[in-house]
């Protein structure tokens, strides 16, 4: 599920409170240069993908990775695949008997899981986010008036770091701040924030976790969410996503918690599900937003993956058609027609 580059710009915190190569060239070009996700715990910070970082109000569905990941099975099954050996009919039959096998005893696992509390001893977030003062004035409140004024300064230039995706530099400028502006909301917000950016997962969602303990928010959930699925952790994912679904804030913020909780569900082989989370109440929009067309790209992208090309094939035509260069599109519509 890929978001385009362009949509970096927008991940910000919410501040105060109150000549190209083509074909299959292009493709094995961009899958071989890019981290699987296998590794992302184990890159650099000046290798993460960035676009991991991609998810706060504006984009928490990682399109551009899963799109990376799919790329070899989705190209056997379009035009520009070359021909497959034929299988046997006898060793078709095993693998299919194997396949069904596999399939029920994970059936089997899920439901053992369905009913899982969250190990973590979280407050459940409130119907109203907590009314709380200017980061400045509460700064000064904990620190004292002059280092008070002093942290937000260092605050405002770490906020712009990260504006200009020096997310290194911009953690730098927070871990230097006394260990008590962890209590302000804006601090702890960009904190994880940064950290996200920079594939650090845990040490982000430590620090979202106390965002969303100090604000009541649902704001960050599918940042939150987003780090949970790359720890392998379903349990928090669906949890964020419940609680983000029945909050429903806006229409934006909930598609992204719905991306983030379709890719856990497809990551954990449960793609149908994903399929179906993403299709519940799907309209083709008359004047589609941004979030529109991420959500119908998420899903033509599973449905191609599962093989229904004709469904996956019309979903991009109509995100082409409404906008012609978002992520790759119009090489998905060319791929399969």
């Amino acid at each position: 599920m890929e978001k385009p580059k362009s949509n970096r710009r927008n991940d910000k915190p919410s501040g105060n409170r109150n000549d190209k190569p083509s074909g299959n060239k292009r493709r094995n070009e961009r899958r071989t240069s890019q981290p699987r996700r296998n590794e992302r715990n184990t890159s650099k910070p000046n290798t993460v993908r960035k676009d991991w970082g991609s998810v706060t109000r504006h984009g928490a569905g990682k399109l551009t990775r899963e799109e990376s990941e799919d790329r070899e099975e989705r190209n056997k099954r379009t035009s520009t695949r070359s021909p497959e050996i034929e299988i046997p009919a006898r060793e078709t039959s095993d693998r299919l008997r194997s396949e069904a096998t596999e399939a029920i005893s994970r059936a089997k696992g899920r439901k053992k899981n369905i009913h899982r509390e969250s190990a973590k001893k979280r407050v459940p977030t409130p119907n109203t986010p907590h009314q709380l003062p200017d980061a400045g004035k509460l700064l000064e409140k904990i620190l004292g008036e002059k280092r008070g004024a002093r942290a937000n300064s260092l605050l405002g230039h770490a906020a712009r770091e990260f504006e200009d995706e020096k997310f290194a530099e911009a953690q730098k400028i927070l871990n230097s701040l006394d260990e008590k502006s962890l209590q302000v909301a804006e601090v702890v917000e960009l904190s994880g924030l940064t950290s996200y950016r920079l594939g650090e997962w845990l040490e982000a969602s430590v620090h979202l976790e106390s965002f969303r303990t100090i604000t009541g928010s649902t704001e960050q959930h599918p940042v939150l969410a987003d780090c949970y699925r790359a720890q392998s952790n379903w349990t928090e994912v669906e949890i964020l996503w419940d609680e983000l679904r029945q909050a429903s804030p806006n229409a934006a913020l909930v598609t992204e918690g719905r991306l983030v909780m379709a890719g856990s569900l497809d990551d954990q082989g449960r793609t149908s599900d994903a399929v179906r989370l993403l299709e519940k109440g799907w309209k083709v929009p008359r004047q589609p937003k941004e979030h529109h067309l991420r959500r119908a790209y998420a899903l033509g992208n599973l449905y191609e993956r599962s093989g229904a090309l004709p469904r996956a094939r019309k979903l991009f035509t109509w995100i082409r058609r409404h906008s012609p260069k978002f992520a790759d599109v119009d090489e998905r519509v060319r791929d399969l027609s």
